[in-house]
């Protein structure tokens, strides 16, 4: 139950960290009612690396300077004119070797210092952004998608604990019988409207397009942050809510529409955060 932050190295997750943040601190101010200011900020400059080795020299190419700023209130006087209301955020960390040195700071053999991309990076990812829609699922999906869930799960859960007891009885061949479950993915569409995917670049919003099965205007205000902006890291998310606000015409915004943001970073971490259009 302890959350921890180090507001200056949180990576391209940082802002919806920084937002979850700010909402706890604002409870505590309930009835007297009370802002915060987030700024997210992306400054590659103190870690532009000047070496040779490849794994490094990924993060001078791939990232941008950027910022953007976000106010957040619960004072009932800021109702009126306020654009969005914070519904949940999630924030889930995985805690495996790998997601940990997947993206790292550190020198290279002529002590050059920078951050190292690793190949597995969007393995990673994958699996943890799979936990953290499993957590935020509940909260925005219909019981029509959380249901097949549930289900997958549970048969999920008792074929693994059959096996694990016929090979305790010696049964190694019946047990490499039984049926695998895949996953059911359930459709985040039909409990959000738009979604700003981290612009972490192409391949990273084409995997996500694929295994939630979104439309491509769901993914176009990812794909023009990035064409427009590159990879602002944690101020990517706002860059993209701007354009489905200010630009899209694909799919228009609405009062009443949600808007998940779903952002990575190192640790490795993933959050998301869901708004409601006033």
């Amino acid at each position: 139950d302890i959350q921890s932050f180090n507001l200056g190295g949180m990576g391209c997750g940082a802002s919806l960290i920084s937002v979850g943040l700010a909402k706890d601190l604002l409870q505590r101010r309930r009835f007297r009612g009370g802002k915060a200011l987030v700024v997210s900020t992306e400054v590659i400059t103190p870690n532009l690396y000047h070496g040779n080795e490849r794994g490094f020299l990924l993060q001078n190419t791939l990232f941008r300077c950027g910022g953007a700023a976000i106010v957040l209130s619960n004072s009932w006087f800021d109702g009126h004119r306020a654009w969005y209301k914070l519904l949940h955020t999630v924030r889930v960390q995985s805690n495996s070797e790998e997601a940990y040195n997947c993206v790292y700071e550190a020198e290279d053999k002529d002590d050059h210092r920078g951050v190292r991309l690793s190949k597995e990076i969007v393995k990673v990812a994958g699996k943890c952004m799979e936990k953290n829609m499993t957590t935020i699922g509940p909260y925005v999906l219909p019981l029509s998608e959380q249901i097949p869930v549930v289900t997958s799960l549970a048969i999920r859960f008792l074929l693994k604990m059959t096996g694990r007891m016929l090979k305790m009885c010696g049964q190694d061949k019946l047990a490499e019988r039984l049926p695998v479950k895949k996953h059911y993915v359930p459709d985040f569409k039909r409990g959000i409207d738009h979604f700003c995917i981290h612009a972490g670049g192409r391949a990273v919003i084409d995997g996500i397009e694929k295994n939630m099965k979104l439309e491509l205007f769901h993914t176009e205000p990812s794909r023009m942050a990035l064409l427009n902006y590159g990879n602002t890291s944690s101020s990517s998310i706002w860059y993209e809510m701007e354009y489905i606000q200010e630009y899209q015409k694909t799919n228009p915004l609405k009062k009443g529409h949600r808007i998940m943001q779903v952002a990575f970073g190192s640790g490795f971490k993933c959050t998301s955060g869901v708004w409601l259009k006033l």
